[in-house]
């Protein structure tokens, strides 16, 4: 997934913000923890994340910078299949017809096992990409005021 933008930045003003690990893993913690994995002074971060990898590139573009973020979700691991459950032995005769006699008693039903936990959806790459570049293209301060 690749989304770009034409950011009016300069490009060292966005290099400090995109080249620090904790302020790209603030950007991107949709993807869980972030790691930078490879730099290209100026250029290029590249960054691996719990949930998807990408790069971050910067080039000068007119009237700004031309930033272009790529993700590439990571592979989920396969759930692991559910234990079936063994089926209930029959009783032997002599249980049975005692059984028939005590049909009164309420036998409590052995409880389900728990629920697996429901893994975290992914999230949409392409959406928060684009919060991303909009969260750069913010001012971020407001300039001539008190």
């Amino acid at each position: 997934m690749e989304v770009q933008r034409t950011l009016v930045k300069s490009p060292p003003e966005l290099w400090a913000e995109l080249s620090d690990v904790e302020a790209l893993t603030r950007h991107l913690a949709a993807f869980g923890e972030i790691t930078i994995t490879r730099v290209e002074p100026e250029t290029t971060v590249a960054w691996e994340g719990e949930r998807a990898s990408g790069t971050v590139e910067l080039a000068a573009s007119g009237w700004g910078t031309k930033v272009t973020l790529t993700a590439e979700p990571n592979a989920a691991p396969a759930p692991a299949p559910a234990p079936e459950p063994e089926p209930e032995a029959e009783p032997p005769p002599r249980r049975r017809w005692l059984r028939f006699w005590q049909r009164d008693e309420v036998v409590p039903e052995p409880e389900p096992p728990p629920a697996a936990p429901e893994p975290e959806p992914q999230p949409d790459p392409e959406a928060v990409l684009s919060k991303v570049l909009d969260d750069l293209g913010q001012a971020h301060h407001r300039p001539f005021q008190r």
